[in-house]
């Protein structure tokens, strides 16, 4: 477990943008921090079905789909193989309060989000940071910007289509922005992107090998594929539930969430192990 915390004043450019990206794709496939933190509450190891009654909102499928591969990212343990065998954080699982903690900072001091669980603000946070390559680009830019898209293209050493690509996602998630209307017009990070800076601090710190079970911190193939995902279209619907939802709030998730009513089948229905809006 990590015995230090990164220094606040971080800069974007001092970072491993491979490192962050891989832990990202951890951190980010929808529901893992709702299911890490829920577990953190208890404490004791918990039943798919039990972790699924603390979040009326998520079917359980998804919860049992989620647990599963948190279990295969080493997030959390289970005392055996057997079917039904319950989870409990591992100590990997369990350093993840201080990333949860810097992704709810700077998305309450540079995202209008409103009121919403805590949860749910880490998640939106990290779902705008975690594509391939979005890192890359927020470094080059944090080191040379404004920059035109060439130029970004070259320093980031990615092809014309996926420098777009990027930085459309970056604009629409309000990390990146253009000096004027102009095509040719330069790119510079808005606010939110310059304020990173602690976010990936606290990534990267978590991502570094300290223990023994921390060996290597490297996405798996589901990881990757979730990572390379397009926009999908349940995320502003579960996020309007979420809002509408008793155990929305500003807090960091910080007591186990009370029964709430369920969300209409319709929307349970779309939830899936990832998230990507």
């Amino acid at each position: 477990m990590p015995t230090a915390i990164p220094s606040p004043t971080t800069s974007i450019t001092s970072i491993d943008a491979q490192r962050v990206e891989d832990a990202l794709s951890l951190i980010a496939p929808k529901w893992t921090t709702w299911s890490a933190q829920t577990l953190a509450q208890q404490e004791h190891y918990m039943r798919v079905s039990d972790v699924a009654a603390q979040l009326p909102f998520v079917s359980l499928q998804t919860v049992g789909n989620r647990l599963s591969q948190m279990h295969t990212d080493g997030l959390v343990t289970r005392p055996n193989d057997h079917h039904g065998a319950p989870y409990k954080l591992s100590t990997l699982g369990e350093s993840l309060t201080p990333v949860h903690r810097a992704l709810s900072d700077w998305s309450q001091a540079n995202l209008g989000l409103g009121n919403v669980a805590g949860a749910e603000r880490v998640e939106d946070a990290a779902r705008r940071l975690h594509l391939r390559h979005s890192t890359t680009v927020i470094k080059v830019l944090g080191a040379g910007g404004p920059m035109r898209f060439l130029h970004i293209c070259d320093a980031a050493a990615l092809e014309n289509n996926a420098t777009l690509l990027r930085l459309k996602r970056l604009q629409k998630d309000g990390l990146v922005t253009r000096t004027g209307p102009r095509h040719g017009d330069p790119y510079v990070l808005t606010n939110a992107g310059q304020a990173l800076g602690p976010v990936y601090a606290a990534i990267e710190h978590w991502s570094t090998p300290s223990t023994a079970e921390r060996t290597t911190l490297k996405p798996t193939p589901t990881a990757r594929a979730q990572n390379n995902a397009s926009p999908g279209s349940d995320g502003t619907q579960t996020a309007a539930a979420l809002r509408r939802s008793p155990a929305a709030s500003n807090s960091l998730f910080s007591h186990a969430p009370q029964p709430q009513p369920r969300v209409p089948t319709a929307l349970t229905a779309q939830s899936a192990p990832f998230r990507s809006r």
